[in-house]
């Protein structure tokens, strides 16, 4: 079965961010590398999304050309991706020749069909000084959902709202300042409503036509949640032009050019074209064959894209697979608040590049810090101090640790070559009489062969944080084993003791099986402990090969297998020896210091309160801003070091949450677990004891002073809004 994989095109208009990293290309890395490592053929693609308003609008601000824009950042991108070891088979370019060629066809296809589109005319923004009609996002004005005065003509990034131009208040041209006028224009429009009907059965049932496609049990809750809510509300025609000079042309339409969510999603097909063009092979084969299944990972606020919209147009045009999976992946904050370039806030690819250069391992350990804490369920935040903990705890600690106690042991009793095992079948006490026992051979390997099962499996399964789990726990168990059976006790009692070779015998097999599992993850640090085992980089099909030689009951590697020396792999952070890399670290932890202290500091509201029991008189417009939803409440535990604060999950229906509430003594956790409650979902996310807090769940007091929750009435799903 051929596996082909696209990541969300990321927009040539900046560099991208941690957040970007683990949304869509890091899942996908491991994913990728993984499926390789069993043999099976894999194509990733993906690509610089090199249209769209925001890069004609930045060219026009700052008196270039739009292709100046492109070229940098899809440079410096493509650059950044190849440091941390994100392992696409192509990275392709919207501007190509080939991508053009590509998107007009697969136009002209649906327009000949006669009923995938509509022309309309429409009346849309003009601007009378920069004569130009104005796409959505040269257009800004204030929020009619929540008064933000600088939203954008498609969508409020205050509120999340989508928007039209024409809804915005007091609306202006962000070319020219200048208020724009309503002026008649024809359009395409796609007929996404007549999809609606098989798109919503597709999702639920994983049907189409009767054909079975996938099963819906296998994606995640908040993708199956957002498509339904959407598909619920009823499609709509989109429109797929645009008044633009940048762009891919309309055929026979001047002054027309597709809109930029219609042809980013065909540069998945262009980018396959293009590889097939240069390393030979059939590009229909990856798209239309039905060996093949298509896998898109995207962030959150692409869901609707490639589940909806996307799929559409694949089935209109005919012939194509349909995604077997969309894994899309939630946000990751950082250090409690989100990515923002304008004020400074969290840290660019290429900058994390340049400034740990001098770091050990610095690709590898920023992928395992995104990876133990990637947001696949819910919204997650990245912490230097958690940076720290994983590298040091997890790589130099556990695993570091154990590769270089198996090297140094096997060297100073067996001359460094694995020795033979002694084929016992019963646990033995460990040496000086302490009543330890150390598992038995059949114990050892079992551990060792669903160790490396269960990796494999989590990751077909899109659960890449249980996969590193598992990881981190055969790493624990190898180290444990060795501690226990103690072979330099044994050997101060007797050198030749047999239980000596037994030991070191199964925990090179524990590193070998380590070192190949952690290819995936940590793929610079996976080929420096090969090396150590003296063995060549894993490749296509060594995963496969390991399971097959773990179920026959044979070693990863066998007895007189000579082993190399590996000193210390992962220098830890938190060293009193040597404080470089800590102060890298602290570097970070100072520029977010800095951003902090040059924003004003702001009374709280519980200051506030507490000289006033009455809040500030609001407008009914202000109280419009909360979006208060239904929510069940499904784990609820006490927070480290706080006698107030609970910390529960909540789910929204189309999502789970984080939240941090000062109910603890009021409520016992379990006393409040699958309580229905009424929270605002659309404050800022921020920490509260160290916990990332992402909703408010509203509570009332009674007479007598005791906390009481606003539950909704029976009957009310998770995720309901309430008016």
């Amino acid at each position: 079965m051929k596996s082909l994989l696209t990541s969300a095109l990321p927009y040539a208009n900046g560099p991208l961010h941690l957040g970007h990293l683990a949304g869509a290309y890091l899942p996908a890395d491991i994913y990728a590398r993984y499926l390789r490592l069993m043999g099976r053929e894999v194509l990733w693609v993906c690509g610089s999304d090199e249209h769209g308003a925001a890069i004609t609008l930045r060219a026009k601000k700052e008196g270039i050309d739009p292709r100046e824009i492109i070229d940098k950042y899809h440079a410096l991108n493509k650059g950044s991706f190849e440091s941390l070891g994100i392992s696409f088979d192509y990275y392709h370019r919207t501007s190509e020749p080939l991508h053009h060629e590509t998107s007009q066809e697969f136009f002209l296809k649906l327009l000949k069909r006669g009923d995938q589109f509509e022309i309309k005319t429409t009346e849309q923004y003009y601007d009378p000084e920069a004569n130009q009609f104005l796409a959505d996002r040269y257009i800004k004005g204030t929020c009619p959902n929540c008064s933000f005065e600088n939203a954008f003509g498609d969508q409020c990034e205050n509120c999340g709202k989508d928007l039209s131009p024409t809804e915005l208040i007091n609306p202006v041209s962000t070319i020219s300042g200048a208020k724009p006028e309503l002026r008649e224009t024809k359009h395409w429009f796609f007929r996404l409503d007549e999809h609606e009907a098989w798109l919503k059965d597709w999702i639920k049932t994983g049907k189409v036509d009767g054909v079975q496609l996938h099963d819906p049990k296998d994606w995640k809750k908040h993708v199956v949640g957002q498509c339904m809510s959407w598909l619920d509300g009823g499609l709509m025609p989109r429109s797929i032009t645009r008044d633009l000079d940048w762009g891919i042309q309309v055929p026979d339409a001047p002054g027309k050019v597709l809109y930029v969510w219609f042809d980013a999603p065909i540069g998945y097909i262009s980018s396959t074209k293009q590889w097939a063009a240069e390393n030979g092979g059939n590009w229909e084969d990856w798209w239309k064959g039905d060996d093949s299944e298509l896998v898109h990972f995207i962030g959150k606020d692409n869901i609707v894209f490639h589940c909806i919209v996307f799929p559409a147009m694949l089935k209109a045009h005919g012939e194509y697979n349909l995604p077997v999976n969309v894994p899309a992946n939630q946000f990751l904050n950082f250090e409690g608040d989100k990515f923002s370039k304008s004020r400074g806030w969290g840290i660019e690819l290429q900058e994390y590049v340049e400034e740990f250069k001098d770091f050990p391992n610095s690709e590898d350990a920023i992928r395992w810090a995104l990876l133990r804490n990637l947001p696949e369920q819910q919204d997650a935040d990245f912490t230097w101090d958690g940076f720290t903990e994983y590298h040091d705890k997890d790589l130099a600690d556990k695993l570091g640790n154990f590769i270089n106690r198996v090297t140094v042991l096997t060297h100073k009793y067996f001359g460094g070559r694995v020795p033979a095992p002694q084929g016992r079948v019963a646990p033995l006490s460990s040496g000086e009489g302490s009543g330890e026992r150390f598992l038995a051979h059949a114990q050892v390997q079992s551990e060792v062969t669903e160790a490396v099962y269960k990796i494999g499996k989590d990751i077909e399964a899109f659960r890449f944080k249980d996969a590193a789990t598992t990881f981190v726990e055969l790493a624990s168990f190898g180290n444990t084993y060795l501690q226990d059976a103690a072979p330099w006790s044994l050997f101060k009692a007797n050198p030749e003791d047999p239980a000596i070779a037994e030991t070191m015998y199964h925990c090179a097999q524990i590193a070998a099986a380590l070192a190949l599992t952690c290819t995936p993850f940590i793929p610079f640090s996976a080929n420096r402990l090969r090396a150590v085992l003296n063995q060549s980089p894993a490749t296509n099909g060594d995963w496969q090969l390991a399971l097959d030689t773990l179920a026959a009951g044979h070693p990863l590697l066998s007895p007189e297998h000579e082993l190399g020396e590996a000193g210390v792999l992962f220098p830890k952070i938190i060293d009193r020896k040597d404080d470089s890399r800590n102060a890298i670290i602290q570097k970070q932890r100072d520029k977010m210091a800095a951003v902090l202290a040059a924003k004003s500091e702001a009374e709280t509201t519980s200051e506030k309160e507490a000289r006033d029991p009455f809040k500030p008189e609001m407008t009914f417009d202000d109280f419009l801003k909360m979006d208060l939803r239904t929510a069940t409440i499904l784990t609820a535990e006490a927070v480290k070091k706080s006698s107030k604060l609970l910390h529960l999950t909540i789910d929204l229906g189309s999502e789970q949450r984080s939240v941090v509430s000062g109910i603890a003594k009021h409520f016992a956790p379990e006393e409040v677990v699958g309580k229905q409650v009424v929270c605002v979902t659309n404050l800022a996310p921020r920490k509260m004891a160290g916990v990332l807090s992402e909703a408010m769940i509203l509570m009332a007091e009674d007479g007598a002073g005791k906390l009481v929750f606003v539950s909704p009435p029976d009957g009310f799903g998770d995720g309901w809004g309430v008016r």
